[in-house]
Parts: structure tokens; sequence; C-alpha cells
């Protein structure tokens, strides 16, 4: 082991134990404060390894360009522009939600990459102030799960005949409907594009299907 150590230079220990501290804070916020509520594994690998991927990329960008006169803070710059530009590879749209996680992900690792002249201490110190406000927002900002339906009934969307429609959405889908906002009308079809938000603990937070009103041929064969 002491060989080992022997042939690693200190910069890239100081890095192991940086990265080893942004690995361990990633996870605490996906698994702790985000798995718990959308039960998304998807989203889980993605943020885990995105969070990876970046960190190595800054850390070796600056390494690489630290010794570059003048060029520092251009590649600097053109990394960073590349590195949040590449939270649009997706073809779906990604919720709020999880665009906020993505992004607070991303920061994290370039932050925990580029801090190579702060104190341990003080960057788990910043990792913590991070982790407690993502906790207080949760805590405090409770979402609401919510479904589009395509409703068949478009007598019952008159504002003075919203009480009919909640009892008729609640008896016909099963849920605890809190309140419900209707969107888009077809007249010649006679129907409406309704938002119901219900009360649902066991809910999941967001489900990949329940912002769709109607699946492509391509999602029906994949489901």
């Amino acid at each position: 082991m002491q060989t080992i150590l022997n042939f690693i230079s200190a910069e890239y220990l100081q890095m192991l134990v940086r990265f080893f501290v942004c690995v361990l804070v990633n996870w605490v916020i996906v698994k702790y404060l985000y798995y718990p509520k959308s039960k998304r594994r998807d989203f889980f690998f993605t943020f885990m390894l995105i969070g990876v991927a970046i960190f190595f990329i800054v850390f070796f960008m600056i390494f690489v360009l630290e010794d570059m006169k003048g060029k520092t803070g251009i590649g600097v710059g053109i990394g960073m522009f590349g590195i949040f530009s590449i939270m649009r590879y997706r073809t779906d749209a990604m919720p709020v939600r999880e665009m906020t996680y993505l992004f607070i992900v991303l920061c994290l690792s370039v932050v925990n990459a580029l801090a190579s002249t702060m104190p341990i201490v003080e960057l788990v110190l910043t990792d913590l102030l991070i982790i407690l406000c993502v906790w207080f927002c949760e805590r405090v900002l409770k979402m609401v799960p919510c479904k589009l339906i395509q409703y068949d009934r478009i007598e019952l969307i008159r504002p003075d005949r919203r009480e009919e429609l909640i009892e008729d959405l609640k008896k016909r889908t099963g849920l605890d409907i809190i309140r419900v906002e209707v969107g888009g009308l077809d007249l010649l079809r006679d129907m409406a594009v309704v938002k119901v938000y219900y009360r649902n603990e066991q809910q999941m937070a967001f489900n990949s299907i329940d912002s769709k009103v109607k699946l492509k041929q391509s999602e029906i064969l994949d489901a």
C-alpha cells in the first residue's frame, strides 16, 4: 500500500478526499431528499453518475489548464458553458423538481472539484448548508400530486358547477381531489382537459405519464 501511495501526488490524494465528500453529499441529497417522494430510479441513476462525471471533468480541466497562462479563465468559462448545456440532452421534458435536483448535483460537483484551496472542513460545512436548505424546502413546501385528465362531461366545467365536477371526478377516479383546474376545451367533441390535485401520502410526487393526456404509439408499445 505504501508503495502505491509513493506514486500518487499529494494533489491527487486531496482530489480523492473531495471526490468522496462530493459523492457522499450527492448520495444523501438524492437518496434521502429526492427519492422518497419521487421513487424514480432512472433519475437516481442519472443524478449520481452525472455528479461523478462532472466532478472529474472539472478537476482535470483545471489541472490541465492551470499552467496555460492567460487561457485558464477562458477554458473554465467554456467548460462551464458546456457542462450546463448537457442538461438539454434529454428528449422528454424534465419536470421542474428533477431539473432543480440536477442543477444542485451539478453545482455541488463543480464546487467540490474547484475548491482545491479551501480547507476540507469549510468544504464539508458548505455541503451541509446546501443539504440543510434542500431539506428545509422539502419539509416546508410539500408537493401535491396531480394528474391531467381528458374529461367528457363538459357541462360540468362551468364555475358555478365546480362542486359537481369535483364529486364526479372523485367518484370516477377514486382520488381524494382537493381542487380542479380546467384547461383546453374541444367543443366539437365535447371534451375538456382538467388538471386534478389530490391527497395521497403514498402517491409519488411525479409520475412519468401523469403530465401526458395522450400517449404516442411508440410509448404504448414500450410500456
